[in-house]
C-alpha cells in the first residue's frame, strides 16, 4: 500500500538514459503518455525496460489543474471530466475521468477551484511534472 491517490498502469514504451537520471515513457491501456524522470539507478534496481508492466504513481498535491492544454515544459497533461470536487475550508480535491481506468485526483486552493471556474461534469486539464512522477512495479 501507498498513500499517494493516483496510480496508473501501464506498459513502459520507451527508455531514455542520461547520466544520473533517466526518462521512463508509459502507456496507459487509455492511450495516454506518461513520462517520469527518476534516477538511473532506480530504473536498474526495478529492472525497468520495454514491455514492462508499471504504475505511475503521483501524489495529488503534485498535480495542477488548468482548464486547457497549456505549452509549459511540465510533461504530462491530461484531458478528462471533472467527477467530483471536495471543498475543504481552504483547499479542495478535484477527481478528473481521464479514460475508462484512470482517474486523477488533485489537491489544490479552493480560491484556484474558484478562479478557474472548475464544475463537476465539465472538462479540464491535470497537469504534472515528470520528476514528481514515481515508478512501482507491476
Amino acid at each position: 500500500m501507498i498513500s499517494a491517490r493516483n496510480k496508473i498502469p501501464g506498459t513502459i514504451t520507451g527508455i531514455r538514459e542520461g547520466a544520473v537520471n533517466g526518462i521512463v515513457q508509459i502507456r496507459t491501456a487509455g492511450g495516454n503518455q506518461v513520462s517520469a524522470t527518476i534516477s538511473m539507478e532506480s530504473i536498474e534496481e526495478l529492472g525497468l525496460e520495454k514491455g514492462k508492466k508499471v504504475t505511475a504513481v503521483i501524489k495529488a498535491t503534485e498535480v495542477l489543474m488548468a482548464n486547457e492544454k497549456l505549452r509549459i515544459s511540465a510533461r504530462n497533461q491530461f484531458e478528462g471530466v471533472i467527477a467530483s470536487i471536495q471543498e475543504g475550508a481552504v483547499n479542495a480535491i478535484v477527481k478528473l475521468d481521464v479514460e475508462d481506468t484512470v482517474g486523477i485526483t488533485s489537491t489544490i486552493s479552493l480560491e484556484a477551484v474558484r478562479e478557474l471556474g472548475l464544475k463537476a461534469g465539465e472538462k479540464a486539464v491535470a497537469i504534472i511534472k515528470a520528476t514528481s512522477v514515481m515508478i512501482m512495479e507491476g
